[in-house]
């Protein structure tokens, strides 16, 4: 049978005729625009004759989803909200993925003056200079540590200056990473990336250079969680579990290490292959 003009428009989305279990994953958008789902959804979409549907948004709209049992699987980086939802019973499993880094952007004239600074004396000299700065303002994992790195800069700083992080040309795009790197780079701001949205856009949509130097609380954790089936009947938890498997065996930890953009690695993989 043919399918319907509108069952065609709808096909795109979703598959016309397609019967495959579906597996519905929610990730935060620095996976997606990395590359990295790309890498690594059609294998597994392949060896277990599924189709995997793909949400991405900020860490705080992922973690919703989960909650509300729209989706089986949700892979995000900050580690205490993902705490906080396994503890209040909404997932199942939890298991590291990978890491890599966040990196403080700007333009390559450095308005600021901030290059090599350990990143709570740059973001206090960023506000001090007014010039401007981008934030996902998202509620994301990557707005998250914006704002305790802010937090950082402002108890290391002036304690009289409760209102560190808020100005005139700071910018708030609602957005995600790799949006938010295209706002910077029309302003040419400075702004808060993890490593692998940003080697993914370096060189071919943005000139932004990275300028802090690196420390232990720029370093970004990837988890992934199954959400709970007795919340939720929906859930296909025996999918989920199989991704989740996949996401940590040997070959996808090593498909993980081996991403790359222009020779340099986008993130580390948590399991060391056998």
């Amino acid at each position: 049978m043919r399918c319907s003009p509108f069952i065609v428009l709808f096909a795109l989305c979703c598959g016309c005729g397609d019967h495959r279990p579906v597996l519905r994953v929610a990730l935060t958008t620095s996976v997606r625009d990395s590359g990295l789902t790309e890498v690594l959804i059609p294998p597994f979409e392949a060896t277990h004759g599924v189709r995997v549907d793909v949400i991405a948004a900020g860490t705080g709209n992922v973690l919703k989803l989960g909650e509300d049992g729209n989706v089986d699987v949700v892979l995000v980086h900050a580690r205490v909200l993902e705490e906080a939802f396994m503890d209040a019973g909404h997932g199942v499993r939890r298991e590291d993925v990978m890491y890599n880094n966040f990196e403080l952007l700007g333009p390559p004239d450095d308005p600021a003056a901030v290059r090599g600074l350990p990143v709570p004396e740059a973001l206090r000299k960023i506000r001090a200079a007014g010039v401007r700065f981008v934030s996902r303002g998202d509620n994301s994992g990557t707005h998250r540590r914006e704002l305790d790195l802010w937090k950082s800069a402002h108890e290391q700083g002036d304690a009289g200056h409760p209102g560190l992080h808020k100005w005139e040309n700071y910018l708030e795009t609602g957005q995600g990473m790799g949006a938010s790197l295209i706002v910077a780079e029309q302003k040419q701001a400075y702004v808060l990336s993890d490593r692998g949205t940003y080697l993914n856009y370096k060189q071919k949509k943005i000139s932004l250079i990275a300028l802090a130097s690196q420390s232990a609380e720029l370093r970004n954790d990837y988890g992934v969680m199954v959400v709970n089936p007795e919340r939720h009947s929906a859930i296909n938890r025996k999918l989920a579990e199989s991704f989740v498997d996949y996401l940590i065996s040997p070959a996808t930890q090593q498909k993980i290490a081996d991403f790359t953009v222009d020779g340099e690695s986008l993130f580390v993989p948590r399991h060391a292959a056998n």
